[in-house]
């Protein structure tokens, strides 16, 4: 069971690894559940040079009260990223709750997986633990307020650099496009060179299989003094 602003989730595989395409750039938000020893993985589609902001917190479900509370502080999280190459982009340990960050440097499908390391679930949550994800991408990510702050900018400087922000994302956006068009029509390419060649194959086949079996009748009815 798991929640998400307008989409869905799809089936769970055997291993119970969980696949959500994700394929616009912004800011999304969602919850699930996971067991003891489960992993959730998501497919985040990111463009190159984008830095990716996520944030988490858990909740651990209360059999008596029947609802979720907030998780011990002893509960601990498991992140690893990978990219399109399947290369680790992050792999590390966070508590109940946490924040993690990452740039990628390919193009491409990102894989993001969680998972809790902590046996203590099983005994005090029957297993179950809620997660709330809220994913952030490109100028997204961008903490305005704290870079006005630190850099000490007017609303005008900071507006100027939020645009700006966006257009490098845009360009960011649209060159990925034209790597995907591009990889689609080499796609396609070489499937329609594989099926001439197939279809070519199977016309020599059948013009080899005819020639065949007529030279084949022939020696029959030659031998059964038919001709």
């Amino acid at each position: 069971m798991a929640g998400f602003g307008g989409g869905r989730l799809p089936a769970m595989g055997p291993a119970a690894l969980l696949l959500f395409a994700l394929c616009t750039v912004g800011t999304r938000g969602l919850y699930f559940h996971i067991g003891e020893t489960e992993k959730r993985c998501f497919i985040e589609e990111i463009p190159d040079e984008t830095m990716v902001i996520g944030n988490y917190r858990t909740q651990m479900w209360d059999k008596q009260k029947e609802v979720f509370l907030p998780s011990t502080p002893g509960l601990g999280m498991h992140v690893e990223v990978k990219d399109p190459d399947g290369k680790v982009v992050l792999s590390r340990q966070y508590g109940s709750e946490g924040r993690f960050t990452f740039t990628s440097h390919t193009p491409g499908d990102h894989q993001i997986c969680l998972h809790s390391n902590s046996t203590r679930m099983a005994l005090f949550a029957g297993g179950k633990l809620r997660v709330h994800l809220n994913i952030q991408v490109g100028e997204h990510a961008n903490n305005y307020p704290e870079i006005a702050a630190k850099d000490k900018l007017t609303e005008l400087q900071l507006r100027a650099r939020q645009l700006l922000d966006q257009v490098e994302q845009i360009q960011k956006e649209q060159d990925y496009q034209r790597y995907r068009e591009e990889r689609f029509r080499l796609t396609s390419e070489s499937t329609n060179q594989r099926v001439l060649w197939w279809s070519i194959a199977q016309t020599v086949i059948l013009i080899l299989t005819g020639i065949w079996q007529m030279r084949h009748l022939k020696s029959f009815f030659e031998a059964k003094k038919l001709v």
